[in-house]
């Protein structure tokens, strides 16, 4: 796939629809420096996005990935699975931010239950100062956790382990 190919071909037809890329941006819910950057070939749009776009423009999903117009139509079978693996994506998306709500809510309750102490200058007393311990253990530990994903280093780190795996079980 020709990221360039396709960065003209977006940028050609939001020009047929006479569209701004601000208007664009607003329409798709996205900043107009992504409406930029999928023009200019830096980037490419979400999956989704792509599904969004061709209903917007009126092609094909495969034309705009191709970067050109095609004459044969997408069957209605293929067109199902496109849109089905857009809402796993939304799932999985979804998902990830459930998890993250909930790290962040566990790192914000361990910092409070750490400032409520050592305002009441109890973080030194013994049995307070391990309380104190183990509520900085867990907020540094979700903040950790959730800039790992965030940075979506974690993908990345699971895919590193999976090509290892594989490399692994081949010299056994």
């Amino acid at each position: 796939m020709d990221q360039q190919k396709v960065g003209k071909f977006l940028k050609e037809l939001r020009n047929e629809k006479s569209v701004t890329q601000a208007e664009l941006a607003e329409v798709l819910g996205v900043s107009n420096r992504s409406i930029s950057r999928w023009e200019n070939g830096t980037t490419m749009p979400d999956f989704d996005l792509l599904i969004e776009m061709a209903k917007y423009y009126d092609v094909e999903v495969g034309e705009i990935l191709d970067g050109e117009r095609k004459e044969d139509i997408m069957d209605k079978k293929t067109e199902k699975l496109m849109l089905k693996i857009a809402d796993y994506n939304n799932v999985e998306r979804n998902f990830f931010s459930k998890r993250m709500c909930i790290m962040f809510t566990i790192a914000i309750a361990g910092m409070a239950v750490y400032m409520v102490i050592d305002l009441m200058g109890l973080s030194a007393v013994e049995p307070y100062e391990t309380v104190v311990n183990i509520a900085l253990g867990f907020v540094v530990g979700t903040l950790l956790t959730g800039l790992l994903y965030a940075s979506r280093y974690i993908v990345k780190l699971k895919e590193a382990k999976m090509r290892l795996t594989k490399k692994l079980r081949g010299l056994k």
